[in-house]
């Protein structure tokens, strides 16, 4: 008989439950859903062996909108209530990814005393080099479930990313580091037939 297939952690299924609450597994995104995307990537987070807080924050990472993908589940005066489902630490997470003006931020991420410039309030702070390595490692969660569903996506931003990824390799986990060459510099796949599900600028 097959192994049988592991439970979810509970905080995991609060937060899916969250996330169909607020209408996730019905809005449109490359590969389907925004529920599908956020849940491939907590997956890949997961097989690079992530700590359960980045997992999570990868399930999450869209709640408030990102500079990507404007689209917002929670408004930010309610971050509390995201953080009472994930944990203070992965809700951080999530607000750090979203809240990231990447004009400002990206040019510069890959030095230790860069600032992020935060696109919601205009400040600008310099993280802690494990939060850093969370947001390059998420990052390159995200933009690889899009770039490995969505031909069009890759094409237009693959060879910008692995720039991108090449200059934050240290910051990367081994095998971060090497699905971003394995995805973002493959042969293109056979083009799908119908349109992609919407445009999207890279990091939804």
């Amino acid at each position: 008989m097959p192994d049988p297939v592991p439970a979810l952690p509970a905080t995991t299924t609060q937060a899916v439950t969250l996330l169909r609450e607020l209408g996730a597994e019905s809005i449109a995104h490359p590969g389907g859903t925004l529920l599908a995307h956020l849940q491939r990537v907590q997956a890949l987070l997961a097989t690079w062996k992530a700590r359960p807080a980045l997992q999570l924050a990868g399930l999450c990472h869209a709640f408030y909108g990102t500079d990507g993908f404007p689209t917002a589940l929670l408004p930010l005066d309610r971050r509390k209530d995201l953080a009472a489902v994930i944990g203070a630490e992965a809700e951080a997470l999530v607000y750090l990814y979203a809240s990231c003006d990447r004009q400002a931020t990206y040019p510069a991420l890959n030095q230790a005393d860069a600032a992020f410039r935060d696109r919601f309030t205009g400040r600008s702070r310099i993280p802690e080099p494990q939060t850093r390595r969370d947001f390059a490692e998420l990052s390159a969660a995200n933009e690889l479930d899009l770039a490995h569903l969505d031909p069009v996506f890759r094409d237009t931003w693959g060879p910008e990313l692995l720039a991108l990824f090449t200059r934050l390799q240290y910051l990367l986990s081994a095998d971060a580091w090497l699905a971003c060459r394995t995805v973002l510099t493959a042969p293109p796949p056979s083009r799908r037939t119908e349109a992609p599900v919407g445009s999207r600028q890279p990091g939804s």
